[in-house]
């Protein structure tokens, strides 16, 4: 077992590394392990939570955006969308970079650079402002949201498999959060002082970066054995599992992250509301989905990640039929009821599904015969780097959902269509959720050679569902 001075760090090239880490040693774990994890749990939540405050700015400066800035509704749409976009896009890269330069490091380099966006929009923010310097400064935000990839890729390698739907749940809730928290400050800024003073949310932001970044220099810890392995992104591209993972993925965590910063703009354009009424009721949905996500997690952990991510789709369904109902109804109090109700599912949809990609991992390594720390180091690297490509490919529903609402609203003045699309999807991702991972005629992992050479044991049919416990 490795002392406590010792999983503390030795010093390597730059910055502190942890040269031994074996988290699935309970006795390991207990010494050592589950304070260092915490400890850099707490500060990667800290470092994702303004990143996705950043990355999701332009949906709350949408509604201090009044006619004097001369953009429709379809081209803030499209704002949010390039915001959305450019952040799925460089989640692949920073998937990554924690392996090539240590999660601490890539914590405090990806942190700092959220500078770049906020004090770019300080510069900008205000009439008169070219809709390209806008798009331009849309395409910088998206830093923000590229730092959920490394953030999980990092945290999901601190902590045991037993315990990372909480884990990963509770970072990406407390990242997250940080939607909820940029849209709440800025109802603030608006009430006190007025839809012309953007700015003043701006500014807010550049201490917290600055604080954030040297916290993560001061107490957050590398993993020696956390290497840049290109074999297991080859093999992670390769896996089916990943692209499965990443269309279901698409639903839970896209949806969030689309409505989130389509919400405020849907009730300005759909149902007349002030940029002080919108303001008021747009953060309660991600507030709410993002407190829920490691409940999500959690339930997956002790369920099943697939039974979880199941019944989660199907009440998906059922919720965005009601918004669809309230659209075509026009009835806000029902229309506000259903997308909160949605919310709270996309919050536990993104703990459950996350939850699964270890499990599935871990389980194709006991179907190649390996056991025990073996069969945890297989699943830790492709799981990781899936993590990063799942990640990315997830973000980009919310590119989808602000285009497709975009396209809905230049048709026919509302929503109704992109929600009747949408519901359409998670029907299909519940389908494929049950077929792929909960049928009971799911054929086991196929067994192949080791890794290393050694002699794989053969998977044995199995009578219940290859994957029910992922």
């Amino acid at each position: 077992m490795t002392a406590p001075s010792t999983a503390r760090g030795s010093t390597r090239e730059t910055g502190r590394w942890i040269e031994h880490w074996d988290p699935e040693d309970e006795g390991f774990w207990e010494s050592t392990g589950r304070r260092v994890a915490r400890r850099n749990l707490a500060l990667s939540v800290i470092s994702e939570h303004i990143g996705f405050s950043v990355w999701s700015m332009f949906s709350v400066l949408a509604l201090f955006m009044g006619p004097e800035y001369g953009i429709d509704p379809a081209g803030k749409f499209f704002l949010v969308a390039v915001a959305s976009l450019v952040g799925a896009t460089l989640r692949v890269p920073y998937g990554f970079a924690v392996a090539r330069f240590g999660g601490r490091n890539w914590t405090v380099i990806s942190a700092a650079m959220l500078l770049l966006p906020t004090l770019a929009l300080l510069f900008v923010m205000e009439p008169g402002t070219s809709y390209t310097t806008f798009m331009l400064v849309a395409i910088l935000t998206g830093v923000g949201g590229a730092n959920f990839a490394s953030s999980m890729t990092n945290i999901n390698s601190f902590y045991p498999l037993r315990l990372k739907g909480w884990a990963l749940g509770m970072n990406a809730g407390g990242g997250n959060i940080g939607v909820a928290v940029v849209q709440l400050v800025g109802l603030l800024i608006i009430a006190v002082a007025g839809a012309a003073q953007p700015r003043l949310l701006l500014a807010a932001y550049v201490p917290l970066i600055l604080v954030a970044t040297v916290l993560s220099a001061r107490h957050m810890d590398n993993l020696g054995p956390v290497r840049n392995d290109t074999g297991a992104f080859r093999e992670s591209v390769r896996d089916g599992h990943t692209w499965i993972m990443s269309f279901l993925y698409i639903g839970t965590f896209g949806s969030f992250i689309g409505y989130s910063f389509a919400f405020g703009l849907v009730l300005q354009n759909q149902f007349d509301r002030t940029p002080l009424q919108a303001a008021s009721l747009t953060f309660i949905g991600p507030l709410l989905g993002s407190l829920i996500r490691p409940v999500g997690g959690r339930l997956a952990d002790r369920l099943g990640g697939a039974k979880v991510t199941l019944w989660n789709f199907a009440a998906m369904t059922g919720a965005v039929g009601i918004v669809v109902a309230a659209s075509v109804r026009e009835s806000l109090p029902l229309f506000i009821a259903g997308f909160i109700v949605l919310f709270v599912l996309t919050g536990l949809g993104n703990g459950s599904t996350f939850k699964m990609i270890p499990g599935i991992f871990q389980a194709k390594a006991h179907a190649r015969g390996l056991r025990g720390e073996a069969a945890a180091v297989h699943a830790r690297r492709l799981s990781g780097a899936s993590m990063a490509l799942i990640g990315a490919v997830g973000g980009f529903g919310g590119v989808g959902i602000n285009m497709a609402l975009r396209q809905s609203f230049l048709s026919s003045g509302s929503g109704t269509g992109a929600f009747a699309v949408f519901l359409g999807y998670y029907v299909v991702c519940a389908a494929v959720t049950w077929f792929v991972y909960l049928r009971r005629t799911a054929p086991a992992p196929a067994a192949g050679p080791a890794p290393g050479g050694g002699r794989a044991v053969p998977a044995e049919p199995e009578a219940r569902p290859a994957y029910a416990e992922v």
